[in-house]
């Protein structure tokens, strides 16, 4: 009598979280399209400097005001420089200030909510007391000062930019702070002799990874709108040093008989900015568990 032998079952290997995230993520078309414009931005501003024919200084007396050519690509501005060079300088500023930027108010931001929730008492007080000042206090006005103080220097307006831009984000990682405090694994590592900064480091701050996430990249777009707004009005980045700003600003004024001085840097912030309101929004469909966006995983 021969014996009929079950077949085996397969067992599917759980899927790890990041896993998870990547493909509810790239399953989003505009948030894909969006991620690969902005790297393929990133790459220009990297990349470009190979391709440069004219330093973003130097001065070409032969082509003032010339439209886009093979010895210029973008054209050159009134002055004879190179707006292909130019712009590539002024997207890697716009990049660095905005990356200094949105990493600095994401960090304080999570570090003061999560400190003021944990701790409570005079600590909590004081912190939530410094969020609601500097909330009342006109921002702009303390930017435009001290950045024209400075000279147009790029750090110290990506510096107060961030001393400016990270109170929202710290009063609601303080509001999801009080109630992660309260949870089992909180008390349960409490308990078990697990320091105050640490519970907040690797258990408090790590639930709300998808919120840090989100603010992160939008905190890109805001920085660099606000880069290009105070440039723009001739308080952030100045010659001989370029951005975005200074560089739509320059076009503006020149824009019906040098479009291109202004067209090229304009295309550039706007792809930017767009991509990476769409790459947020992208996340936010992947990192979040109740969101039907994403399809099924």
């Amino acid at each position: 009598m021969t014996t009929i032998e079950a077949p085996a079952i397969q067992r599917s290997k759980p899927l790890s979280k990041w896993t998870l995230y990547s493909r509810r993520f790239f399953r989003n078309i505009p948030a894909t399209v969006a991620l690969g414009i902005f790297v393929v931005l990133v790459l220009f501003a990297v990349v470009g400097p190979v391709f440069q024919k004219w330093n973003h200084v130097e001065l070409d007396f032969l082509a003032l005001s010339d439209g886009p050519s093979a010895d210029h690509w973008f054209g050159t501005t009134n002055s004879g420089n190179d707006v292909f060079a130019m712009t590539i300088e002024g997207l890697r500023r716009s990049l660095m200030i905005a990356l200094i930027v949105s990493t600095g108010t994401t960090v304080i931001s999570a570090l003061l909510g999560g400190i003021a929730a944990y701790f409570g008492g005079w600590s909590e007080r004081v912190i939530l007391w410094v969020i609601h000042f500097m909330m009342a206090v006109p921002g702009f006005l303390i930017v435009a000062l001290v950045t024209n103080g400075s000279g147009g220097n790029w750090f110290v307006l990506a510096i107060m930019l961030v001393v400016i831009g990270w109170m929202t984000l710290a009063r609601t990682v303080w509001t999801l702070s009080l109630s992660i405090r309260e949870s089992e694994y909180i008390q349960a590592a409490r308990y078990m002799g697990v320091g105050s900064f640490r519970i907040v480091l690797r258990h408090m701050l790590p639930n709300m990874a998808s919120l840090l996430i989100i603010n992160f990249t939008l905190g890109v777009v805001a920085a660099v709108n606000s880069e290009t707004s105070l440039s723009f009005l001739g308080f952030g980045v100045r010659v001989p040093d370029v951005s975005l700003g200074t560089l739509i600003a320059m076009g503006s004024s020149v824009v019906t008989s040098a479009p291109w001085i202004f067209l090229f840097p304009g295309a550039i912030l706007t792809l930017l900015t767009v991509s990476m309101a769409f790459v947020a929004d992208g996340l936010r469909d992947a990192l979040d568990p109740n969101s039907a966006a994403g399809g099924r995983a």
